[in-house]
């Protein structure tokens, strides 16, 4: 929990995530990046819960490559990466979480739904430079 005055992942993150259905081609889940302006989709199940998130790399990687059909392919074959924030979390939390699984978006959760994602980006516009550049060296020390 953040103590007062302390930023909070909801007041960093972009609202309003649209989830790829889990039963969805890859096509769509294509088409919606494209359309959204987006590298990453969280995926969400009939239930409406968060069940991974797969990335336009996921896509080129995962099925392109390897020569799969993107309209038979689901965005829940390739889901990956079941982690997340309580929107309630300090900014801090959400950094050390990305760092810790080497993640550069995380899915904000409030009341079990998604509400928004926050991105390298947005932490960017929040840390100082030196903190900003230590996060960049232990994303991308994995990559």
């Amino acid at each position: 929990m953040t103590t007062p005055g302390t930023k909070r992942a909801a007041d960093v993150m972009h609202p309003g995530a649209e989830c790829i259905g889990e039963h969805d081609s890859l096509r769509k889940a294509a088409q919606m990046m494209r359309d959204l302006s987006v590298g990453a989709l969280p995926i969400c199940g009939e239930d409406d819960r968060l069940k991974g998130i797969i990335t336009d790399r996921d896509i080129v990687v995962k099925c392109v490559a390897e020569g799969k059909d993107l309209d038979r392919t689901t965005a829940g074959e390739l889901a990956h990466g079941l982690v997340w924030v309580s929107a309630d979390s300090s900014v801090e939390e959400a950094l050390a979480k990305m760092e810790e699984h080497q993640i550069k978006r995380l899915p904000v959760i409030e009341n079990h739904r998604i509400v928004g994602m926050i991105s390298e980006a947005d932490l960017a516009k929040e840390l100082p430079d030196n903190k900003l550049a230590e996060f960049v060296h232990r994303i991308y020390a994995g990559a």
